[in-house]
């Protein structure tokens, strides 16, 4: 029994007999939580543990002396001296006519091996039933995720209970009466043409396999099964892997801290693209004769076009030795790296100390730096840390969530879920956004703010906060500094002069500060809304100055929350995987820190902060940067006018990708190092969370590939650097010594425990969920006060340009695609680029929904299909970046927050206009694993 647990059973004990056996019950269990936990098993069909108890099979049924009738001991909770029987005769008979009933209607073919319903009746010795079974509806197969096996329904409505209590998509309903009672989707409709957005949590939920993977995933024999996490955003979800001949078979939901068995159609559909036709299986040699250019273009699926096949040390030597040579003659300063929030904390880890002691630079960064950078910057130099200070799930425990500038339900959907039941149990949402989202129906307040109007917002909020004393003055006063500075600035900023800038009413402004102000607790999440801009930085000080002025943070259900948007990039930060800092956010100029881990890695460093992403390519241009190692990173599709990041990847001298396809970087290579996808390597990943989790190998690489520690070893030997490292548990205890953060976390606990959140002191510390609670990590103990003025965006719309251009995420697709677009599933959902208009938009350019349209910026223009979509605002136009046959950041700006050094993706003017024909594709997806 856990501790929480027997702690509780001291506090409150119900004493009551079970079968016989005097038992203790704590206050709030039922019958069937009671028995689960002593082992004594009572049948179930409707009951799923984490899901509401619904009583509908009444498989479960008990006899309870001095009672007429048998009781569902899912729904009973016991009472002190109660007599409770789940083997008496009459309950056993209940039971077996029960399971007996409901096998009548199960069809001759069985849709899943470990078919609960066929479980009990092998438990209860239930035999061929003796009634008929009724008439049955068809298979619908209309979802290229999922298929719909009525004939094994049971009707226990698990699905339903999933679908609308637990995700709250509100898809699966249950219709009709009587012998026609059945589970529908919408109104009705085939499940490929209702609004599911395939999580698969009702696939989960389902005991029979009436809704199953496709493909009959359920029947496949499964050698084994590995605990690992999703590869995707920054939640985190805990996974199980079902492997069989070193293949994924199918993926479920584990119970980990950050999702309690859900996941969304990412993390449960979008594993098989660790199998697909053009994984990389032998290094690569860039052929003579094939120059490098921007617009260079080949076939991911026939890379000998281009390269030729190699020994790992003629491909090694010639990649890290070129490297070298490069080092020698021109300087360290004539090298970089990127490392991958994709891959583990060791791998980030080793990346940015080979830059560093090997090259002899701080010129490495990673995708944070097109992410959350500003929100880094603002976080470091308010409260002295770039961490979250609570987790998602808090938003359970808050009475008010102000999430701004994100889309959790596509980029985050698992923490949307909880947002979502948070609403549900009375929190109120307040959601700040330039387009609505489906969260928009769950909101208190939708506001509809004007893009790159975050600042005039916030600070009308600010001021209403301060003029109607609703600050909290004894926060303000013992633990912030800055005070008059942001009192004076947010004087002018008074809701009645906003409300023309962001086009929120001033009484709006008011109410929803007033809310945030004064409940017991509010958090604030947000995105890359918020971040992606050359002002990003002041939106972040704007929201940490919210949660100062109010003291609504350092509490659970009370803080600040920077949704993490991919895998690893909490981690990878963490380590050092950024220009101007050491592991746990030291910075390279501190004389104090740079001599601790000159001690630790036994090399001098340089004192100065390295180059960041877009500044690496700038330099590449001007003569600077000769060679790059770029490991998991796709600059030739993330970064902003992504047309000059490809001329400048062209023109090094050494290229060396490291990766599982022949990305559109690797169109660019000199040397192609073929690595491990998630799948199939072991190390730690740190979620949006601040919790250290633990994922675990389930397959083995594909021909020569290798595990990306070893890569990085071998590539640092072949640059001067004595290396020894065996496995990832080894790096992890050097980590450890670098990091105070998590000096107390072990691999073994890992291993044991699967997740720790840091800060964390030792093996009996569970982790502070929540931090600044006392004080803040910075020098005074204190938050500090940033005032922030509204800076317009560095591209306005004008007369030749008149539309708005915003670039994000896609629910099916994740980051520039190499891996989603991979997927069969997810490929099959949402195949082609489309651009979001208003419907008006549209009809004012004279284009139906479905037609093609041009999106053109003063850096070039891409043509693709038209969807309308009356949430995104007139005059502007959304269009994700994981396309590149239509690459939004061909468009992008890719000037520069001046403190984030942050791309304003999220912001520039465009020109929209009817297009020709949209560019085919290039060979993903499932046409190519079918190939």
């Amino acid at each position: 029994m856990n501790a929480p647990l027997t702690h509780a059973l001291e506090r409150e004990q119900i004493a009551f007999r079970l079968n016989g056996a005097e038992v203790s019950a704590l206050a709030e269990e039922t019958i069937i939580e009671v028995a689960d936990r002593l082992g004594v098993a009572i049948p179930r069909l409707c009951y799923k543990p984490g899901m509401r108890p619904d009583g509908n099979c009444r498989a479960c049924m008990v006899e309870i002396k001095g009672e007429r009738v048998l009781a569902p001991s899912c729904c009973r909770r016991p009472v002190k001296g109660m007599e409770v029987s789940s083997s008496s005769a009459r309950a056993l008979h209940a039971q077996k006519m029960i399971v007996e009933l409901l096998a009548s209607d199960m069809p001759a073919k069985s849709y899943r091996n470990d078919s609960e319903l066929a479980h009990w009746q092998r438990a209860l010795g239930v035999g061929q039933p003796r009634f008929e079974s009724r008439a049955q509806p068809p298979a619908d197969v209309s979802h290229p995720a999922m298929a719909v096996n009525l004939d094994a329904c049971i009707q226990c409505t698990r699905c339903v209970r999933a679908c609308r209590e637990e995700q709250v998509n509100d898809v699966i309903g249950y219709a009709f009466r009587g012998a026609q009672s059945q589970i529908v989707f919408d109104l009705g409709d085939p499940m490929g043409e209702s609004t599911c957005v395939a999580c698969g949590e009702c696939v989960q939920a389902c005991p029979t396999g009436a809704l199953a993977p496709a493909h009959d995933a359920y029947l496949v024999p499964i050698d084994r099964k590995v605990d690992s996490l999703c590869p995707y955003c920054g939640v985190g979800c805990q996974i199980t892997y079902h492997v069989a001949d070193n293949r994924i078979v199918r993926v479920e939901g584990r119970d980990g801290p950050a999702n309690h068995e859900r996941l969304c159609v990412k993390g449960r559909f979008g594993f098989d693209y660790a199998h697909h036709p053009q994984r990389l299986t032998k290094p690569l040699i860039r052929k003579p004769g094939f120059p490098k250019s921007a617009d260079f273009v080949m076939d991911p699926a026939n890379p000998l076009s281009v390269f030729r096949e190699a020994s790992w040390d003629e491909a090694l030597d010639l990649a890290g030795g070129t490297l070298a040579k490069i080092r020698d003659r021109r300087g360290a300063h004539a090298l970089a790296g990127f490392g991958s929030a994709k891959g583990s904390n060791e791998e980030a880890y080793l990346f940015q100390k080979l830059v560093r002691t090997g090259f002899g630079s701080n010129n490495v960064d990673h995708c944070t730096r097109l992410c959350h950078a500003s929100s880094v910057a603002a976080l470091l130099e308010g409260i002295g840390s770039g961490a979250v200070s609570n987790p998602v799930m808090d938003v359970m425990q808050a009475e008010v969530v102000l999430l701004i500038g994100a889309n959790p339900v596509v980029n985050h959907p698992v923490a949307a879920t909880w947002i979502k039941n948070a609403v549900k149990r009375g929190t109120k949402l307040i959601l700040a956004e330039p387009r609505r989202s489906e969260l928009a129906r769950h909101a208190t307040h939708f506001l509809q703010l004007k893009p790159d109007t975050d600042v005039a917002l916030l600070n009308a909020m600010l001021h209403t906060i301060i003029a109607e004393g609703l600050a909290d003055a004894g926060f303000v006063k013992d633990r912030t500094s800055g005070f008059d500075e942001i009192r004076k600035n947010v004087e002018g900023y008074s809701p009645e002069a906003m409300a023309a800038v962001c086009g929120i009413p001033a009484h709006t402004i008011r109410e929803v500060a007033r809310l945030y102000a004064t409940s017991r607790g509010s958090m604030i999440l947000w995105g890359m809304g918020i971040s992606q801009h050359v002002h990003g930085t002041d939106n972040a000080r704007c929201l940490i100055a919210l949660a100062l002025v109010t003291g609504q943070v350092g509490k659970p259900g009370s803080g600040l929350h920077p949704l993490r948007g991919q895998n690893n990039v909490q981690g990878a930060s963490d380590v050092g995987l950024i220009p101007m800092m050491y592991p746990d956010y030291r910075s390279v100029d501190a004389k104090d820190a740079r001599s601790k881990f000159e001690a630790l890695w036994h090399k001098s460093l340089d004192p100065k902060a390295g180059l960041t992403v877009v500044e690496i390519m700038n330099a590449v241009h001007a003569g600077q940067i000769r060679g790059m190692y770029i490991m998991g990173e796709n600059p030739a599709m993330s970064d902003p006018d992504v047309h000059h990041a490809r001329e400048a990847l062209a023109e090094l001298e050494m290229l060396v990708v490291q990766d599982i396809f022949l990305t559109e970087t690797g169109y660019l290579a000199d040397v192609i190092l073929p690595a491990s996808a998630f799948p199939e390597k072991t190390g730690t990943f740190t979620n949006t969370d601040r919790s250290v989790q633990l994922g675990r190998q389930a397959l083995e690489p594909p021909g020569e590939a290798r595990q990306d520690l070893w890569i990085i070893v071998e590539m640092a030997k072949r640059i001067g650097l004595d290396w020894r490292y065996a496995h990832p548990r080894e790096v992890f205890d050097e980590m450890r010594q670098a990091m105070p953060s998590i000096a107390g976390i072990s691999w073994q606990r890992l291993e044991r425990d699967s997740a720790v959140t840091y800060p964390c002191a030792g093996d009996d510390d569970p982790g502070q969920r929540v931090v600044f609670t006392d004080r803040f990590p910075t020098a005074s103990g204190r938050g500090r006060f940033v005032p922030a003025s509204i800076i317009p965006a560095a591209e306005r719309p004008d007369g030749e340009y008149p539309f708005v251009l915003i670039t994000g995420r896609q629910l099916e697709h994740w980051h520039t695609g190499s891996m989603t677009r991979r997927t069969e599933v997810l490929d099959a959902i949402e195949p082609a680029p489309v651009a979001s208009l208003h419907g008006d938009d549209l009809s004012a350019l004279g284009v139906p929904p479905g037609g093609s349209i041009n999106v053109a910026s003063r850096r070039g223009s891409i043509t693709l299909a038209a969807r309308a979509d009356n949430g995104t605002p007139r005059g502007a136009v959304f269009i994700p970046f994981c396309y590149y046959e239509a690459a939004a950041n061909l468009l992008t700006n890719p000037v520069l927050d001046p403190f984030g050094k942050i791309p304003e993706f999220k912001y520039c003017a465009v020109r929209v206009s009817p297009g020709g024909t949209a560019a085919a594709t290039l060979g993903y997806g499932a046409d190519a694993a079918a190939g």
